[in-house]
């Protein structure tokens, strides 16, 4: 990269007074060059100046105020319809007034129109952008008493919205649309699309933890906050809607937990985020959809007070000023491109005609970086390699004890992790020479490289369809991305399957949903039997990576869901018929093939028949065929508490049939849930008669347990209540009797109870009580007569005499 002057200041009009204006230090709010380039603005305390290059004859623009008086909030150049590359400079005043001003050649700057941006008098704008056609602003309406509640008075801003169109017969400006109404104050940024609401730093520490982003063809607002990625989101259809309470009410208890905002600078970045800068020197970019991604971070730790951050972006490229240091990154990767120490003491950046320079101006003029490309771009290995130490520092970070940040420098300098020395020496020597790959390496090195070969041909490969996908026409594209996105999820699912993979894989799936649903049919070989019954045959490590559910720490960040419920919203979007049975086949593999205890394993946490309800539950529309899936996912699950929740949604729809169905199929499974089966099937047959025609099928599924009393206590407990007084005989024909109960009750009456079981040996003889054993009696002998008198015959012996006589 190069840094060249283009500019000593002698081209513009008013060069030489710049030069003294900048070499004095004087303070800039504002520097800003029109589209293309001819015309410099600079917005000071009391006065905004327009002025031409290249001595173009005409009048300079130059306005200048009192401090009492209102002072400009915004400079806006605005394409002009009525001329194609034309453009006009509108300014807005604090009071709503809105000059729009033209430049024509030989003449100067001319005032078009004088218009009024606010409907009411008392309205102050404090921020205005913007967006397409229109003009977006935040304006504060004092209250109309003196002494009003200060609480209230915090939401007394209201974002406006209003069309601005110049043509030939002058500028016309659309009917005011209310976007928000009773908010605190917000700075608006506008993007192509999109229009960020960034909290003013002196606004509520309630209202301060969050960003608002506004889609105007939508009509939607989504609620982010960078701590916790995207939060909510609202389309509001009417202006009754756009109340920035009932907008952040179910919300409320969410956001109360979340940290303050940490901004010192934004800008909006030329792909439509929203750049942000925190006080730590961190810089990270939140997407027009609500998530939010770390960019980079700025050396030399917490950013001093005083000190300005200017921010810019030129293609992929953001240039970052901060303490005379220029940082040029990667905003697609992350990587410092370059970092320069300039000499000057101030600088501002100016709008380049092309992505591949940065303009810059300064007390001694206006200078550029220009983007030198490679001789042979064709060479990947440098990033490779720096991706290497990268991935390195991020490893030993983690596992070292120390508080000092580990840098590639180190890393390379240090001698003390020989790992990523290794690889990237192998790397730098097997991308070079495809021929002989282990020229000039270390015998070691050699060895290791023969390990890794196929890790790297893959690797190449997979770079070479990378850059097929670049380079092909638009006909051949759709099949490159298919391959290059089989390819990726496939590399995914044989490594670590962490944070970054995850959301990696999230974007994947959502900028490639046919690919990637295809890509995880591949990975996990599913297909169909000969019975018609889904099968795959993928490893139990492929298995694991899918089923691991995150921490939740990690999950819902910046809208990530875990892998699981990605391929289960693939199955709803392209093959909704086998979700069920690919849920059924994943509680197969935890029920059998999972080494981990309950608590650890994928349905330790959440069972996975509700993870994919969870998914179900997010769909935009909800219609008959949901419901459907709904009871096959709690039936494929076989959960006692989930088959219940079926039958009870089986009751609401009415599905009589099917209700009897599944009673009769889950029954068999544990006696407890065909005891609640049969109690919620009775309750509702004491309420109506709609399963009077299935009674001869429901009586057998009666549990043994029950007596005829339990009967009848359920019946009583659930019968309808009726506002009339009961009479013997309805003529609506729809009252419980006794005699379709009747069946049931002789049934449990004539069937034998468990206790009669227990004796049913004892119950089973001929004659009770059993008769009494035959006696014998001996005569004993002598001797023991002599001693022992004799025993009345009369009397029966004693259960102590017969063992005695046994003994004998």
């Amino acid at each position: 990269m190069k840094l060249r002057q283009v500019s000593d200041l002698s081209d513009f009009s008013r060069g030489h007074w710049l030069r003294e204006l900048l070499c004095r230090g004087e303070e800039l709010s504002r520097v800003q060059s029109s589209p293309d380039g001819q015309h410099l603005l600079l917005l000071q305390k009391s006065r905004v100046v327009a002025f031409q290059r290249h001595s173009i004859a005409g009048a300079d623009l130059e306005r200048s105020w009192q401090p009492s008086q209102p002072a400009p909030v915004g400079l806006l150049f605005l394409q002009s319809p009525a001329a194609p590359g034309s453009w006009v400079l509108a300014v807005v005043w604090e009071h709503g007034r809105t000059e729009v001003w033209h430049f024509v050649v030989a003449v100067g700057w001319q005032l078009l129109q004088t218009l009024e941006l606010c409907q009411g008098a008392r309205a102050r704008v404090v921020s205005v952008c913007s967006q397409g056609a229109s003009l977006v602003w935040c304006e504060e309406r004092p209250p109309l008493g003196a002494h009003s509640d200060m609480s209230k008075c915090a939401f007394r801003f209201c974002v406006c919205a209003r069309a601005l169109e110049v043509g030939e017969q002058g500028v016309r400006l659309g009917a005011v649309r209310i976007v928000l109404h009773n908010s605190p104050e917000y700075r608006v940024l506008a993007s192509p699309q999109h229009v960020f609401l960034v909290p003013a730093a002196a606004g509520f520490a309630t209202t301060s933890k969050f960003l608002l982003i506004w889609h105007p063809e939508k009509a939607e607002f989504i609620i982010t906050a960078p701590s916790a990625g995207f939060i909510h989101s609202k389309v509001l259809r009417s202006s009754s809607e756009s109340d920035f309470r009932k907008l952040l009410l179910g919300s409320v208890g969410l956001l109360s937990g979340f940290a303050p905002l940490d901004i010192r600078t934004s800008a909006v970045s030329n792909s439509g985020g929203l750049l942000l800068v925190s006080t730590e020197g961190s810089v990270s970019m939140v997407e027009p959809d609500g998530t939010q991604r770390h960019i980079f971070d700025l050396e030399g730790g917490p950013l001093a007070q005083g000190s300005p951050v200017q921010l810019k972006t030129f293609g992929s490229i953001l240039a970052c000023v901060l303490a005379g240091v220029l940082y040029l990154i990667n905003q697609n990767s992350g990587r410092l491109v370059e970092k320069e120490v300039l000499s000057m003491k101030e600088v501002h950046f100016l709008e380049s005609q092309g992505e591949d320079s940065i303009q810059l101006l300064s007390q001694t003029g206006i200078y550029c970086f220009s983007f030198s490309k490679p001789e042979d771009s064709s060479r990947p290995e440098p990033c490779l390699v720096e991706m290497v130490f990268e991935e390195a520092c991020r490893y030993y970070q983690r596992r070292s004890l120390s508080s000092s940040k580990l840098t590639v420098e180190k890393l390379k300098k240090g001698g003390a992790f020989q790992a990523p020395v290794v690889l990237a020496a192998i790397l730098q020597h097997s991308l070079h020479q495809k021929q002989k790959p282990a020229q000039g390496l270390q015998d070691t090195y050699a060895k290791l490289l023969s390990t890794v070969s196929l890790e790297l041909q893959s690797y190449m490969s997979l770079e070479l369809l990378k850059a097929c996908v670049v380079c092909a026409p638009e006909s051949e594209v759709e099949s490159y991305c298919k391959e290059l996105v089989e390819q990726e999820v496939s590399r995914i699912l044989q490594s670590d399957m962490d944070k970054d993979n995850l959301a990696y894989l999230n974007s994947v799936f959502a900028s490639f949903p046919k690919a990637a649903w295809k890509a995880i049919r591949s990975c996990l070989q599913l297909q169909q039997n000969g019975d018609g019954l889904l099968v795959a045959r993928a490893t139990p490590e492929v298995w694991k990576k899918v089923l691991c559910q995150p921490q939740l720490e990690e999950v819902g960040q910046n809208g990530m869901v875990p892998l699981f419920e990605l391929i289960c919203a693939s199955f709803l979007r392209f093959k909704p018929k086998w979700l069920p049975s690919f849920v059924e086949l994943t509680q197969q593999y935890v029920s059998s093939s999972w080494s981990y205890s309950s608590k650890e394993g994928p349905e330790g946490r959440v069972p996975l028949y509700k993870r994919a309800l969870g998914v179900l539950a997010r769909k935009n529309k909800h219609g008959e065929a949901d419901d459907e899936m709904e009871l096959e996912l709690l039936l494929c699950s076989k959960r006692p508490k989930a088959v219940l929740q079926a039958l009870h949604l089986l009751i609401r729809l009415k599905q009589w049939q099917r209700v009897v169905e599944v009673a009769e199929k889950f029954s068999k499974l544990s006696p407890l849930l065909n005891k609640e089966i049969f109690i919620t099937l009775l309750a509702e047959f004491a309420q109506h008669r709609e399963l009077d025609p299935y009674l001869d099928r429901l009586w057998p599924l009666c549990p043994a347990e029950l007596t005829a009393s339990d009967i009848l206590t359920t019946v009583l407990q659930h019968l309808p209540h009726s506002q009339e007084d009961p009479v013997p005989f309805s003529s609506e024909g729809n009252q419980l009797t006794v005699g379709l109960l009747k069946p049931l009750l002789q049934r449990v009456v004539q069937r034998p109870s468990v206790q009669d079981e227990m004796y049913s040996d004892a119950l089973q003889s001929t004659t009770f009580p059993p008769p009494t054993p035959p006696r014998e009696h001996k005569i004993p002998s002598k001797a023991v007569a002599d001693d022992v008198p004799q025993p009345s015959m009369a009397r029966t012996s004693s259960p102590s005499a017969l063992l005695q006589d046994d003994s004998v």
